[in-house]
């Protein structure tokens, strides 16, 4: 079902990305919507309602993606990679400051570049129908 290495990984990072959502509204708890927690996420990352609910939105995007189709898996792998790596860039400049109600770490940041890279790699490399050169 999953052979194509788009849908394997746009569905594996999409269920890792919705578990983190999901612990971070465990951790966030009776917080305002704006609230910046101290409460870390595993001791390591930070956790505040607005980006539970980015990281809910982007798993649930990439998991339904990659069950659907090589295309959308790629699409969504694609897209989602080039902005998690662009949040992973504006997280060096924000670290451990408030920016739009998210509370970011270095280990948000980690988390942000590795499946960007993963996510941007697979999707421009992988499942690329080769094409014959006619002349």
């Amino acid at each position: 079902m999953l052979k194509s290495p788009n849908r394997a990984v746009a569905t594996l990072v999409g269920a890792v990305y919705l578990l983190a959502g999901l612990l971070g509204f465990a951790v966030t708890l009776g917080v305002r919507l704006s609230a910046v927690t101290d409460g870390l996420l595993l001791g390591l990352f930070g956790a505040d309602i607005v980006h539970s609910a980015a990281h809910l939105i982007v798993g649930f995007v990439l998991v339904v993606a990659g069950l659907s189709s090589t295309s959308a898996a790629k699409l969504a792998s694609t897209f989602i990679g080039a902005g998690t790596l662009a949040l992973g860039v504006v997280g060096f400049f924000i670290l451990r400051d408030t920016f739009a109600g998210l509370a970011l770490t270095s280990a948000d940041n980690a988390l942000h570049f590795g499946s960007a890279v993963l996510l941007l790699a697979v999707g421009i490399v992988a499942d690329n129908k080769s094409r014959a050169i006619t002349i």
